[in-house]
C-alpha cells in the first residue's frame, strides 16, 4: 500500500479548475519532485496534501485512509515548509523551535529528542540562540526545515524550499533534503530543475491541473519527443553551413570557437543517430573532426515541452 494517494482530486477557486483530476501515488522511502509552470496547481496540490485545503472532488488518502477521516493523527504524519516559511522574526531559534513543539504535542523525552534531531539534522546549532530576523536566508530555510521535521513525520511536503537562495545555500540546502529523503518520504516542489535531477529519485510534472509526467526523473528524459542533440566540433569548410543542410537535422547552435576549430550542436527532429552522417560528411569535406557526440536530453527539454503546448501526457 502506497503511503500517500490521490484519487481523482479536484480544486476550484470561483469557478476556476487550479487541479484537475489530479491522480498519483507515493511510496514510502521516495523522493519526488512536483513540478509546473507557475498557476499551474502545485501549491493547491501540496496544501491539499496538508490539509490546509479540502479537495471539492476526490480522495488523498494517508495509508489508505482518507485525510478528511484521519484528521488530526494525518497532520502528525505530515510535515511541511511552505514556500513563504512563516517564521516570528522576533523569537530566538530556540524559542521557536519550543513553540512548534507544544504545538506538536510533544513532551518530555520526546520533545528533547525530537528538538535535538532536528536541530542536527539541519545544522542550526550555531544560530540556536540568535533571533531568527538576523538570520541569514539559508538558516531561516533551515529553521524551517527543522520545524517541519522535529515530530519526526512519515511525510515531508517542501514548497520552493530554496527560493531566494545563493547558490552555495541552495547547495547546502540540496544536500539536507538529499539525507531526510533517506529516512522519510519527500515531496519536493520547485522550479530550479538542477535541483530535481541531482536530488529526486521520481518526477512529476503539473500542467493547467493536471499531472502531464510521472516517473523516474531519466525515463522521462529520455522518452522526451524532441529528437537528440550532437555536439560537434570540427576545422574546415562550412562546418555550421553543411551541417545545417543534413536530412533529419532541425537546428544547428553555435558555440564559442577554438582557435580554428568550429563548436556547434546540432538538434535532430527524429530518434535516428545521425553520427555515422556527420561523421561521413567531415570524410569527404576534408574537417578534421575533434569531437563528436551524443548529448543526453535535459530536464528543461522535458519540462518545456510539456508545459508550453498542451500535450498528451508521458
Amino acid at each position: 500500500m502506497s503511503l500517500l494517494s490521490l484519487d481523482r482530486v479536484s480544486k476550484h477557486f470561483n469557478g476556476v479548475p487550479a487541479v484537475d483530476d489530479v491522480t498519483f501515488a507515493v511510496d514510502r522511502g521516495q523522493v519526488v519532485g512536483f513540478l509546473g509552470p507557475n498557476g499551474a496547481g502545485k501549491s493547491t496540490t501540496m496544501r491539499m496534501i496538508t490539509q490546509y485545503f479540502e479537495p471539492d472532488a476526490g480522495a488523498i488518502r494517508l495509508d489508505g485512509v482518507p485525510l478528511a477521516e484521519a484528521g488530526r493523527e494525518a497532520k502528525g504524519r505530515i510535515g511541511y515548509l511552505p514556500e513563504n516559511n512563516p517564521l516570528y522574526g522576533e523569537m530566538l531559534v530556540s524559542e521557536y523551535l519550543e513553540f512548534v513543539a507544544r504545538l506538536r504535542s510533544l513532551r518530555g523525552a520526546a520533545r528533547r529528542s525530537g528538538l535535538d534531531e532536528a536541530i542536527a539534522a539541519t545544522s542550526v546549532e550555531e544560530v540556536f540562540h540568535r533571533p531568527i530576523g538576523e538570520l541569514s536566508k539559508g538558516y531561516r530555510q533551515r529553521v524551517g526545515l527543522a520545524a517541519a521535521i522535529l515530530h519526526r513525520p512519515d511525510l515531508l511536503v517542501l514548497d520552493e524550499p530554496t527560493e531566494g537562495l545563493d547558490p552555495n545555500q541552495r547547495v547546502e540546502i540540496r544536500r539536507l533534503i538529499a539525507a531526510l529523503g533517506r529516512e522519510r518520504t519527500v515531496i519536493l516542489s520547485t522550479h530550479i530543475l538542477p535541483e530535481v535531477q541531482f536530488t529526486c529519485t521520481r518526477l512529476l510534472i503539473i500542467n493547467r491541473g493536471r499531472i502531464v509526467a510521472d516517473g523516474p526523473v531519466d525515463d522521462l528524459i529520455s522518452r522526451a519527443k524532441d529528437g537528440a542533440r550532437i555536439g560537434v566540433e570540427a576545422a574546415g569548410p562550412d562546418v555550421a553551413d553543411r551541417l545545417a543542410v543534413l536530412p533529419g537535422v532541425t537546428r544547428v547552435e553555435r558555440h564559442e570557437a577554438v582557435g580554428d576549430r568550429v563548436r556547434v550542436t546540432v538538434s535532430t527532429a527524429a530518434a535516428e543517430d545521425l553520427r555515422p552522417r556527420i561523421f561521413e560528411l567531415a570524410k569527404s569535406a576534408g574537417w578534421t573532426l575533434f569531437e563528436l557526440h551524443q548529448e543526453a536530453g535535459s530536464l528543461e527539454d522535458l519540462f518545456r515541452q510539456l508545459t508550453t503546448d498542451h500535450q498528451e501526457p508521458v
